[in-house]
């Protein structure tokens, strides 16, 4: 019980940064959200109009939630659940894989198994640390829901919903993480299988059965394949159910026995899945130092890419909820126009946000090939490239120039697959012109990121990847959904999305852009001028 203590005290120390960033984040997530909806959508009517708008465009569930009423509290769940349980998960995943995978990568779990804690104490360890972690973060998303008025009852119901969801992804990011030779491996399957979980539960959402009122629906069965969709059917603020919980958790004991069966069957070091097999020879890409950066990323940029053609395609393919919104709820037509500019028409408004999506998407790509630079750093294989005459400051360029060239490829299939959907609008030409604009406006903000990304990979290599990921997604929910949820202008205005030139009339404003790629590209160049006299900094 006392090594227990140590190696539990010892994941705690190592994760109390990323972990408070993580914790403190979602939790301000669901304060703000909160605040916004009782200030913005204060009327019931409001809500309402927005709820039946769901049924008649089922598609917005797709990135929301299953209707369940129009109170505030329900709505509030109905908005912000399912990005708070995704986020639960990307928490979870990477911490399970940290402290499995990650920690024999790096020849520590090897060390801590010479001692009398053997193999298994470790991995129960990591196992309470991770329930413990998703514990609290349940209950400061409860407390937060609390702090805004909403019903307490329903306050907890909401928080052990997102705890819940961690706790299956944990096991889920367990079981990878025993699968799959490297952590590189087990994260990127631990963030495919949160993505399609909340997927998942928007085709449930978006294929089920409206109620009479408009304001109700019932998810379809497939909603049950996603732990998030089981969290949703607690019903917070309405039923407050809390049995669907006990499939969370008891598919996480299930997964965790299994991860006891794995570990007793393969040596440290080895997985479940062999490795497959490399080429005898290198092909031409592998040539040179950005080739090989290249090759590392090309998987990555293809998920991003995926991701964008199907949001481009739904820029440019929901005509029809375009009328809809401006016939049947005008309020909320308005304020997307308030978004991009009095001027600007509806379909305009609607396009540029899903483009603000898709830059969000981009962003993400340039910081995820960034932090594969920071990856390679750590374990160790970026000091055999750095051993040959590549320089540092070309080696950390080239990682930049690999992200860059990602985000262009992201970009442009956004925009063939909206050049794709406008087909079936009356001005197809217009609405892809409106398109292609709105997908160039999101470079800047893109290019910041990226120069945010590597100035941190430059100043802070270990910490990093928690505070790359932090100040994106606050970046994102304050510029996207800060003016439609009603935040303080100052607290919009922090978002460098908020400063995305946008298509307003016939015109494109870019002053604001303008800075943005001036302070993209001066960060990019100091980070690459300070490369050279950091040191390697190795391990996690």
């Amino acid at each position: 019980m006392n090594l227990l203590g140590v190696l539990l005290r010892q994941r705690l120390r190592r994760d109390r940064v990323q972990l408070a960033l993580w914790i403190v984040g979602i939790a301000a997530l669901a304060l703000m959200a909160t605040t916004a909806v009782t200030t913005t959508f204060g009327d019931t009517a409001e809500r309402e109009g927005i709820l039946r708008l769901t049924m008649v465009a089922p598609a917005i569930l797709m990135f929301r939630g299953t209707p369940n009423g129009a109170e505030e509290g329900q709505f509030v769940f109905f908005l912000i659940f399912a990005f708070l349980a995704l986020l639960a998960g990307l928490m979870s995943t990477f911490l399970a894989v940290r402290h499995t995978r990650g920690d024999e990568e790096a020849g520590r779990a090897e060390l801590v198994a010479a001692t009398p804690a053997s193999r298994v104490l470790p991995t129960t360890a990591t196992v309470i640390h991770g329930v413990l972690a998703n514990a609290v973060l349940g209950l400061a998303v409860a407390v937060a829901f609390i702090a805004v008025g909403l019903d307490a009852g329903g306050s907890v119901a909401a928080g052990s919903a997102v705890a819940a969801c961690g706790v299956a992804f944990l096991a889920i990011g367990l079981v990878f993480a025993q699968l799959f030779r490297t952590s590189r491996a087990a994260n990127g399957a631990g963030v495919a299988a949160v993505v399609a979980a909340y997927f998942l539960r928007g085709i449930g959402d978006a294929a089920g059965e409206p109620s009479d009122d408009g304001l109700h629906r019932t998810a379809l069965w497939i909603s049950w394949l996603s732990p998030i969709g089981w969290g949703q059917r607690t019903g917070a603020f309405n039923e407050n159910e809390l049995a669907p919980l006990f499939l969370s958790l008891g598919f996480a004991v299930v997964l965790v026995a299994l991860v006891y069966v794995f570990q007793s069957a393969r040596d440290s070091g080895a997985s479940v899945l062999p490795g497959l097999r490399g080429r005898d020879h290198a092909g031409p890409v592998l040539s040179s130092s950005f080739g090989l950066a290249w090759k590392l990323s090309a998987g990555a940029v293809a998920s991003w890419a995926a991701g964008a053609a199907v949001m481009g395609a739904l820029a440019t393919s929901l005509t029809p909820l375009v009328d809809q919104i401006g016939s049947d709820v005008p309020e909320v037509a308005v304020r997307l126009q308030q978004m991009t500019g009095g001027d600007a028409t509806l379909e305009q408004a609607l396009t540029t946000t899903f483009f603000a999506v898709i830059g969000i998407l981009a962003s993400a790509c340039a910081l995820q090939l960034v932090i594969r630079a920071r990856q390679e750093e750590a374990h160790g294989t970026a000091e055999t490239v750095l051993a040959t005459p590549v320089p540092r400051q070309r080696w950390l360029g080239e990682y930049g120039g690999v992200a860059f060239l990602g985000v262009a490829i992201v970009i442009a299939v956004a925009v063939l697959g909206a050049v794709a959907g406008a087909q079936s609008a009356d001005d197809p030409a217009g609405m892809s012109q409106d398109a292609a604009q709105a997908a160039v406006a999101q470079l800047p903000a893109i290019l910041v990121y990226l120069g945010i990304g590597m100035l941190l990979f430059v100043l802070v290599p270990r910490a990093m990847i928690g505070l790359a990921w932090a100040a994106l997604t606050l970046g994102a929910f304050f510029g996207v959904f800060g003016e439609l949820l009603g935040l303080p202008d100052w607290v919009h205005d922090l978002s460098p999305f908020a400063h995305s030139p946008v298509p307003i009339g016939d015109d494109v404003d870019w002053a604001g852009g303008a800075w943005m790629v001036a302070i993209g590209l001066a960060a990019i160049a100091l980070s690459i001028v300070l490369m050279r006299r950091r040191e390697l900094a190795t391990g996690g």
